[in-house]
């Protein structure tokens, strides 16, 4: 694959332009135009004791990098907490309430919903008890807003479609910014290639990628 070029609506991460960065249990880096890969997740996709594991994960990884803490620093631990995050999600702990086509169709409605209104959806896998997308949400639109629209909304109807009430999704949702083209595609092979890691039936594969990125040859690749 060449990344000379990259896919229709696609904007990188761009080191000149106003980076804003939270903090919360994970760094948030945003910049508005953007494209992000994010993972959000079930609010019981984890067992307790993979919770605690990754707590003493960063209680040490923080005692480990003292401050002053640069950017690259915080980083490393996004990506190494996501690596374990990803490994447990696969396992396919918790309730899996997505694995009922009717709830994962919910999700698949409300992530389209927003296309060409305040996002331009790129690509999207949704797994038992996770989600991952690469969206781009438009200059003006906050990413935030964006996810707390696509939890509401999908929240009330897999309640309602499952006769239960309280949490579905987790409340902090992993994002990483898109640095360059080789980034975005190591993201969309990740994304495409989820559930066939997690051992999940091509029959039940719950995948979109947008045409016109699959025309500039951006699509799973099977």
């Amino acid at each position: 694959m060449s990344f000379r070029d990259g896919p229709p609506d696609f904007e990188p991460l761009d080191q000149s332009r106003p980076i804003i960065k939270l903090r919360r249990k994970l760094p948030h880096w945003t910049q508005d135009g953007a494209t992000y890969f994010i993972t959000f997740r079930l609010a019981d996709s984890l067992p307790a004791e993979k919770l605690r594991e990754m707590e003493r994960f960063r209680e040490e990884w923080l005692l480990a990098h003292p401050e002053p803490r640069g950017d690259d620093v915080w980083q490393e631990l996004h990506r190494e907490s996501m690596r374990r995050v990803d490994d447990w999600l696969d396992a396919g702990s918790g309730e899996c309430w997505l694995r009922d086509l009717a709830c994962a169709n919910v999700v698949s409605r409300a992530l389209h919903h927003f296309h060409d209104q305040r996002c331009f959806l790129s690509c999207y896998c949704i797994m038992p008890n996770h989600v991952h997308v690469l969206v781009r949400p438009f200059v003006g639109m906050d990413l935030a807003d964006l996810l707390h629209s696509w939890k509401s909304f999908t929240a009330k109807e897999i309640n309602k479609r499952l006769g239960r009430s309280g949490e579905v999704w987790e409340a902090e949702s992993y994002d990483t910014l898109v640095r360059d083209v080789e980034h975005l595609w190591r993201a969309l092979r990740y994304i495409g290639r989820n559930p066939g890691k997690a051992g999940i039936p091509e029959a039940q594969w719950v995948r979109y990628v947008h045409p016109e990125w699959e025309r500039a040859g951006w699509g799973f690749g099977g």
